[in-house]
């Protein structure tokens, strides 16, 4: 019909960009946490299980060696693949006295929930991994991680949890990327894409909380 535009795919650099712009917008919220805003020279600590170390894609292409493109700040990828919360728990304190980072951002609780863990259980050790920090005057992220099951949901309790912490949150974008097979390296792990557009909605939520 006159005035139709002709169908064309639409290349897959320029289909990420606008998936990450529109998440970006329909994630921004008036209600999300303010952070203090990180100075030029601030640490990031990524911490987490192989969502955070990047399995699936090479090193350069994980998430948090995206992010210190985005931000400009160094980002320290403290990623343990197979590692439980309650292992997590016990190896923040001593990474943050190392690292002595100006913020957290923790993903972790994908291998309790593969395992069965039961939920109240993650719950206090990601409660505990983020007061951990806060007695260091660290401020945390935090990222939701999808239950291994067809719908790809994220437990309640990560964002009870980050509501009652007063925590900027992102309990979507990683359901999103596990449900999209073109952005995933396997079943579970994210590929270059995927970690790419982790990136850009971390990046987006410091945004959103006055951190950048």
């Amino acid at each position: 019909m006159p005035g139709l535009l002709p169908n064309r795919l639409v290349p897959p650099a320029m289909l990420l960009g606008l998936i990450a712009l529109a998440l970006s917008l329909a994630a921004c919220s008036p209600s999300t946490p303010r952070l203090p805003k990180l100075a030029p020279d601030a640490v990031v600590l990524a911490f987490g299980d192989s969502l955070t170390a990047g399995t699936g894609a090479e090193e350069a292409a994980a998430y948090p060696a995206i992010l210190a493109q985005l931000i400009g700040r160094p980002v320290v990828n403290a990623g343990v693949p197979g590692e439980v919360s309650a292992e997590g728990r016990e190896r923040l304190p001593a990474l943050l006295a190392d690292v002595r980072p100006q913020l957290l951002v923790l993903c972790h609780g994908g291998n309790d929930l593969l395992r069965g863990r039961d939920a109240r259980t993650i719950d206090a050790n990601l409660r505990s991994m983020v007061l951990a920090a806060r007695s260091q005057g660290v401020s945390v992220v935090l990222l939701g991680v999808p239950a291994p099951n067809l719908a790809r949901a994220v437990p309640d309790f990560y964002r009870k949890l980050a509501h009652e912490l007063k925590l900027p949150y992102d309990g979507d974008i990683l359901s999103r990327i596990e449900g999209n097979r073109s952005m995933k390296s396997d079943p579970i792990h994210p590929n270059a894409a995927g970690y790419r557009l982790l990136a850009q909605r971390v990046a987006a939520l410091l945004k959103e909380a006055g951190a950048l």
